[in-house]
């Protein structure tokens, strides 16, 4: 199934699919372990820096083989890609969807851009997310405001024909300094007013309960990916802390374990 049919299954049922970055084979393996040991689909997202630091078609072929061997109904999707060129790369490497990131642009070029990618993508029947509003990236202020308005979200899907809409209700990428508050009545009329999935950025250290009513109202797209290397790298430097061993593959198993119990606890969640 392609993923744009499974995120409007996913809105029908009031459910989402969790969206996991991974960043080297040991974080590919535990979203998958995760995935396989909780029978969940899984998104396996990619950015620009990740792409970077693994090389465009070495990174889809390990997410893609990686998936086929874990027997996991998955997707490779770019992550906030910020260009057009970026996405027809990602494009013609064989990946299921594209996100391209304009909500830093002007409204109407956010629109021009983002329509480029829909038309370029269609034809393969490729997923297409956008973003509209002020999601902090990292190194971000996260007290700027900027969410999305349900008036610009019916507009701007609309003229682009976007397959998924990633909104501004107060989350923010990276940790949070005090526990955010979501904006669960603009989600709702945004919800209403496009009918498409929409999609939750920024989910590291949201309450759980928070999630689960954003989906409840309308996310169909969970993506999690500071938790994930936090997580990784915090159990990878406590083992370390007091250990001699120098074989990666004693090392790196344990941080592996922690990402995947963290990962089933999130799908769980989203059951």
């Amino acid at each position: 199934m392609v993923l744009s049919d499974k995120l409007q299954e996913a809105k029908k049922e009031n459910k989402a699919i969790l969206a996991t970055n991974f960043y080297n084979f040991e974080t590919l393996k535990a979203v998958l372990m995760a995935a396989k040991n909780t029978n969940s689909p899984l998104i396996l997202q990619l950015t620009q820096s990740s792409i970077d630091y693994m090389g465009l078609e070495n990174a889809v072929s390990m997410g893609r083989t990686g998936l086929a061997y874990y027997g996991v109904e998955g997707w490779i999707h770019l992550d906030h890609g910020g260009s057009v060129e970026l996405a027809e790369k990602c494009i013609r490497a064989g990946f299921d969807s594209v996100m391209f990131d304009g909500s830093e642009l002007p409204f109407e070029k956010n629109i021009e851009l983002t329509s480029k990618v829909v038309k370029m993508a269609k034809s393969s029947n490729i997923n297409v997310e956008a973003e509209l509003g002020y999601v902090a990236k990292l190194g971000q202020s996260h007290n700027r405001s900027g969410f999305t308005e349900p008036d610009d979200a019916v507009a701007f899907v609309k003229q682009t024909g976007v397959n998924a809409l990633a909104v501004a209700i107060g989350t923010a990428h990276g940790f949070y300094t005090e526990e955010p508050k979501l904006d669960f009545k603009r989600l709702k009329d945004i919800a209403e007013a496009t009918n498409i999935p929409l999609v939750l950025h920024g989910s590291s250290g949201v309450p759980d309960d928070a999630i689960q009513k954003a989906v409840a109202l309308g996310i169909c797209k969970v993506n999690l990916a500071t938790e994930i290397k936090n997580c990784f790298m915090k159990t990878l430097q406590n083992l370390l802390a007091n250990e001699s061993e120098i074989d990666l593959r004693k090392v790196f198993p344990p941080a592996i374990e922690a990402v995947t119990s963290l990962i089933e606890a999130k799908m769980k969640l989203l059951q």
